[in-house]
């Protein structure tokens, strides 16, 4: 790719950053400082070409590594990763109002760490972000006006139809999709079918009124009917191009990888773990012309076998990166093991006692234990890392653990009332018994 004489230094600066970076991802044997990610943000140029695209993205990841979630280059990665997502959405066609709600919510969110973190980085840096809030706001907009033509009484079922398409979709990137679960669907599908009156959508009484926007939900209806048919025809089984296989085997591979990461993610993400994925997710992306992988065509021009298949791991991959980099909390990857340590003992002491109570203080002891242990962390009020730095996150830290020597306090304190209450209501039947029982009696004085 050619480009600009005058540009060259800002390349070699910008390749070298990348390099750089890329050599401090790979470095998992300890965790990352803060200030040699902080270094490297300073010295990127503020220019955009793919370079620096591939910067950012990797800055951006660090910022939530060492949990700096509320700084604006921490909004880079989750900016580009919802625009991947809305682009998708958009191109499909399959999605609903209730769908695009969280997105407006977290774009509002994101804008909001911009504004207020604005003074602290370069103008320029301040600009691209506001640029790409821009464009997904501008992309949602059009999504929701494709949508303001649909009638209100369709709207339930565009919303089950927009459900069972991803059923649909979802059923036929299986290895051996299930005859029953398929039957289900295309039966269900059959039922909201045969209430169309000459292929339309009726409503009111005898339907009598034909409502605007049919042809939204009669295009779900086809595309669910083709889906079905696909898989039929090939026999429940996965039948893909030779040429696609390899692609479907790596989105399978990331899928599983990136499903795993979405359970243990607390325990073992590095958020720098995710731009391997977004890069090879974007190649892989980046092969398809007019949405179609052509690789493994037929003589007469239609694409390979499997289109279905390779779009739903595509965007299920896309969900997947999105949601965890959303799940990202403001801790720093060295307090992450404490945090979680906090968080495990909060989730047992919240079952145990939902369960029982009061306890006596033995049987609290393992929790007091393991809060004794990471209070005996803190010196001087705060967590220190390995190279005497300050971590990010102490504030939640310190909440939790605060709450978590509440919930035991409390506890013991319910403990020591009850036996409080038990020996008073011994004294009490002790002195009632005296008083039936009388004075002694005089003769066997």
């Amino acid at each position: 790719m050619s480009f600009p004489i005058e540009e060259s230094p800002i390349l070699e600066a910008l390749s070298g950053i990348r390099n750089r970076l890329t050599a401090l991802k790979r470095e998992t044997a300890d965790f990352v400082k803060p200030q040699d990610v902080v270094n490297l943000y300073q010295a990127t140029p503020n220019r955009v070409d793919t370079t620096l695209a591939d910067v950012f993205s990797l800055l951006s990841l660090f910022f939530l590594t060492i949990g700096r979630t509320k700084e604006c280059p921490a909004i880079y990665s989750q900016v580009a990763s919802i625009r991947q997502l809305l682009d998708h959405m958009r191109e499909s066609m399959v999605y609903s109002e209730a769908d695009l709600g969280p997105f407006q919510k977290r774009l509002a969110e994101l804008r909001e760490i911009v504004q207020n973190d604005a003074e602290n980085h370069p103008p320029a840096m301040i600009e691209l972000l506001e640029r790409k809030l821009n464009q997904c706001d501008d992309i949602l907009q059009e999504m929701m006006d494709a949508l303001s033509v649909l009638s209100p009484e369709l709207v339930p079922l565009h919303q089950k139809l927009v459900t069972m398409r991803r059923q649909f979709a979802a059923l036929a990137s299986k290895e051996h999709p299930s005859k029953t679960e398929l039957q289900k669907l295309v039966d269900d599908l059959r039922k909201i079918d045969a209430k169309r009156v000459d292929g339309k959508f009726c409503v009111g009484p005898g339907a009598s009124s034909v409502p605007p926007s049919q042809a939204i939900c009669s295009s779900l209806v086809e595309d669910c009917f083709d889906i079905a048919h696909e898989i039929k025809a090939r026999g429940y089984e996965i039948n893909l191009s030779d040429e696609l296989k390899p692609v479907y085997e790596r989105l399978k591979e990331m899928r599983g990888e990136l499903e795993r990461l979405s359970l243990t993610h607390r325990w073992t993400l590095r958020e720098t773990d995710l731009y391997n994925y977004a890069v090879a997710l974007r190649d892989i992306d980046q092969m398809r012309k007019d949405g179609k992988w052509n690789v493994g065509g037929t003589p007469d021009g239609k694409p390979g076998q499997g289109q279905y298949v390779l779009l739903y791991l595509l965007r299920r991959c896309y969900g997947l990166i999105y949601s965890l980099l959303s799940s990202s909390e403001p801790v720093s990857e060295e307090l992450m093991p404490i945090a979680n340590k906090l968080s495990t003992v909060k989730k047992v002491l919240n079952e145990v006692l939902r369960y029982g109570g009061p306890f006596h203080p033995r049987e609290l002891y393992p929790y007091q234990l393991a809060l004794f242990q990471v209070d005996g962390m803190v010196k001087d009020g705060k967590f220190i890392g390995k190279d005497g730095s300050i971590p990010e996150g102490q504030g939640i830290l310190k909440e939790s653990m605060e709450e978590n020597d509440s919930e035991t306090e409390e506890d013991e304190d319910g403990y020591g009332e009850e036996e409080e209450e038990e020996e008073e209501e011994a004294e009490g039947e002790s002195e009632f018994e005296e008083i039936e029982r009388g004075p002694p009696d005089s003769d066997e004085e």
